[in-house]
């Protein structure tokens, strides 16, 4: 038995470097197949036209030129577009914060009653939809709301997974703290806004980046009820460059609207630099509350 045992050991020793190696060159892999096409677009903005639309591996620009930029920043349709989303992120971030904490801070106490019903209503909905037709038929119908940027915010403005995950964070915060607030004097109101919501910037944070994220590259509620060019998202704008003519979009003088292929190819590229880079620049703010409050909204149920 003794002799088995060391047996063991001495293959996990041996064996840890190895898989630990396999690791490492799986994720690096996985890195490069993440950032490469990211980077080819990069470069392919920052590329003369006569190379852009050139094949094969490009990982330096052949000939500098940041004619696509200057291009892009005279185009008023693409910072109308910016403008859009901005207007979209902030209101629904607002909405769907206020909805998340409203509705789960409730369910997180014990004593409300058919708390159990409410929060099985809830996770059946993660499950079962409507389906897209009666969504339209509601909004567009019922609502009224085409042309409405409350079209493209209410159909997901309440995650049910982002409630689960915060009604299981404020079910970790000690009900102590809340008993001490209210012999203080402070009511609901006052418990939820001092005490609790300072306690729950890993959680909010962690939500925020989700809903920013998703308002951000949200596009298909767009093109359902939004028939107005100028109340058009910026996603659904870098559609319109990406797969329909550029010639069209890129009406800021003849020159950009005569381009050749290759200068729609750098054009294009450079319009999904635009739209990305903002976003991306966002995550480094959240991350350190991200994994956090992942892993503490999920342990209790």
């Amino acid at each position: 038995m003794q002799n088995t045992k060391k047996r063991n050991r001495v293959y996990e020793s041996r064996g840890e470097p190895v898989f630990q190696g396999i690791l490492i060159a799986i994720f690096i892999l996985l890195g490069v197949t993440f950032l490469y096409p990211y980077w080819h677009v990069a470069v392919t903005s920052l590329t003369s036209p006569d190379y852009a639309s050139a094949a094969g591996f490009k990982l330096w620009p052949r000939e500098f030129s940041t004619d696509a930029y200057v291009h892009m920043f005279h185009a008023s349709y693409l910072w109308k577009g910016y403008a859009n989303t901005l207007k979209v992120v902030l209101l629904g971030w607002s909405c769907s914060l206020l909805g998340v904490v409203l509705s789960s801070y409730p369910l997180s106490k014990k004593d409300l009653p058919f708390r159990n019903l409410f929060t099985a209503m809830i996770v059946t909905t993660m499950f079962i939809s409507g389906g897209m037709i009666p969504t339209y038929l509601l909004v567009n119908n019922t609502l009224h709301l085409r042309n409405s940027y409350f079209a493209i915010i209410l159909p997901a403005c309440v995650s049910s997974s982002h409630v689960i995950i915060a009604r299981n964070y404020f079910m970790t915060l000690p009900n102590e703290l809340e008993e001490a607030a209210t012999i203080d004097g402070a009511n609901s109101v006052q418990v939820l806004m001092r005490v609790i919501l300072p306690l729950s910037a890993p959680i909010l944070a962690t939500i925020s980046l989700w809903v920013i994220v998703s308002n951000w590259n949200a596009y298909f509620n767009c093109l359902l009820y939004i028939t107005d060019p100028n109340k058009y998202v910026l996603q659904v704008v870098l559609r319109r460059i990406i797969l329909t003519d550029s010639k069209e979009m890129t009406s800021v003088a003849e020159t950009i609207a005569n381009q050749t292929d290759t200068d729609i190819v750098t054009l294009r590229a450079a319009s999904i630099m635009l739209a990305t880079i903002p976003i991306i620049c966002v995550y480094p703010f959240l991350q350190k509350y991200f994994v956090k409050g992942v892993l503490i909204g999920s342990l209790k149920g």
